[in-house]
């Protein structure tokens, strides 16, 4: 499978079974995500030691409900802890690794 080129070419993807193991980590870690299994994309994202792991990281907690540990790895990430949409957060996410 190649690698999505859009949101919505990312959207299509979520039919597989499994993400392309060519693509980056961060956008696989968001894949597993999108198809409900948090686990395997805190995993991921846990092992991740960039900023956008951090970031993905966050959201993964924020989406927890985890607001202190989600606060703690925006602050590994440069950001601070978002009140906007969780969706919006997931799309920025995925559109700035593709």
């Amino acid at each position: 499978m190649n690698q999505p080129s859009s949101f919505s070419d990312f959207q299509e993807t979520l039919e597989a079974a499994k993400p392309s193991l060519d693509w980056p980590l961060p956008l696989q870690a968001l894949w597993w995500d999108a198809k409900g299994d948090w686990n395997a994309s805190h995993d991921m994202a846990q092992e991740l030691h960039t900023p956008m792991g951090s970031r993905i990281h966050a959201y993964l907690h924020r989406k927890e409900g985890d607001q202190w540990n989600a606060d703690y790895w925006y602050r590994r990430a440069g950001k601070t802890f978002l009140k906007y949409d969780l969706n919006q957060e997931f799309r920025e996410l995925v559109e700035a690794n593709l």
